[in-house]
């Protein structure tokens, strides 16, 4: 079992309740994320203190179930693939609610400041502005002035995660294009900008999963290899370009775009660019947009704006949506898969949980001065 020893009062800092859970968890776990198949650590209490004198340990592996807490604990030679998880059912350890100090979920592999990089890189060439520069590091850009993706500098070099921020010079860019300074500043490779002083925007959970892994431990996660079966009365088609239909359903976060804007959405990018609709019996009932373009060594799909007509909601539209996207995506080249959600969007959590997406990262923006 994989345990290890630290204080009670620097794990219980960190702890919050929240409804349906018997636990408390981490401020940084998202609550949908706890489920069945997520990898977690677990902080508990010790009936009495140890040889050493410590009194809490650390249970790391793979949540079987919530109530009762269930966890499949992982060795430190563990490689945690499916497989081992399939055959280790010996290690599942079943923790009393009432010993946790906290609990808080894990990414599938080791999150490093070069993988944020790589899925911001993706998505800054997704959603370019017209113009872009590069500053110290910071891809600068200028779009419609109103998105936050093609309207900041993002930090995707990787001087800027060791270097001040080069502020003035991103005053400047922003001044020749009439545009507020926003900056978009991702965990840990953000750093340089994380006191800067401004309006904070809302919280965004930048989501990833694997779309070539062989070892999925279950549906969700299995490569996507072959599309979704539709029902009946159900077509899904993806073009280069959209139609008027799909640009009077598109919003942003909840509020429609202006002409110039829905324009900017449409211009060629570096990579491929996607227009996916859903429609029931010829009528159109859903929509995406999706991107295929490289991050780092990788080569990644990104989908954005899940819009669902309101009379076709709660019926598996979009989920059926995100398969279909996740095929189009693999099928296009992409190796892995990412995806923004506002924090406080609890049902597309939940929606996007269970297409196999989990939390790499999270970032915000920052309009300064």
């Amino acid at each position: 079992m994989n345990t290890s020893y630290t204080s009670y009062s620097a794990a219980a800092a960190g702890a919050r309740r929240v409804p349906g859970l018997d636990f408390p968890i981490s401020r940084r776990t998202d609550p949908v994320s706890v489920r069945p198949g997520t990898r977690v650590i677990v902080r508990r209490l010790l009936d009495t203190p140890d040889d050493h004198g410590h009194t809490v340990t650390d249970v790391i592996g793979t949540l079987v179930s919530t109530s009762p807490l269930r966890v499949r604990a992982h060795s430190p030679q563990d490689n945690l693939t499916a497989a081992d998880d399939a055959t280790d059912a010996q290690r599942t350890v079943e923790i009393d609610p009432r010993s946790v100090v906290v609990l808080k979920t894990l990414s599938t592999k080791p999150v490093r400041n070069r993988d944020i990089r790589a899925v911001e890189q993706a998505a800054a060439a997704a959603f370019p502005g017209k113009t872009n520069r590069m500053i110290g590091g910071w891809l600068a850009r200028a779009g419609d002035g109103i998105t936050e993706r093609s309207n900041s500098a993002v930090p995707i070099g990787p001087e800027a995660a060791t270097s001040a921020l080069p502020l003035d010079e991103i005053h400047a860019f922003y001044r020749e294009h009439d545009l507020p300074t926003q900056l978009l500043v991702p965990d840990r490779i953000g750093r340089a900008a994380e006191n800067v002083a401004g309006e904070r925007g809302p919280e965004i959970i930048v989501m990833t999963r694997d779309l070539k892994s062989t070892d999925a431990p279950d549906a969700t996660n299995s490569p996507a290899t072959r599309p979704p079966e539709l029902p009946a009365g159900v077509e899904i088609t993806v073009t280069d370009q959209p139609d008027e239909d799909w640009l009077s359903m598109y919003h942003f976060r909840g509020e429609p775009l202006p002409r110039h804007a829905l324009e900017l959405l449409c211009e060629h990018i570096d990579g491929t660019l996607g227009f996916a609709r859903l429609t029931v019996d010829g009528q159109l009932a859903a929509i995406t947009r999706g991107t295929i373009t490289r991050g780092g060594e990788h080569t990644w799909l990104g989908y954005s704006a899940v819009e669902v007509a309101e009379d076709f909601r709660r019926q598996g539209l979009g989920t059926l949506l995100g398969r279909h996207m996740l095929y189009w995506g693999t099928a296009g080249g992409a190796d892995g898969a990412y995806l923004d959600v506002i924090s406080t969007n609890v049902a597309g959590r939940g929606l996007y949980h269970n297409l196999g997406f989990g939390e790499h990262h999270r970032h915000r923006s920052v309009r300064v001065g």
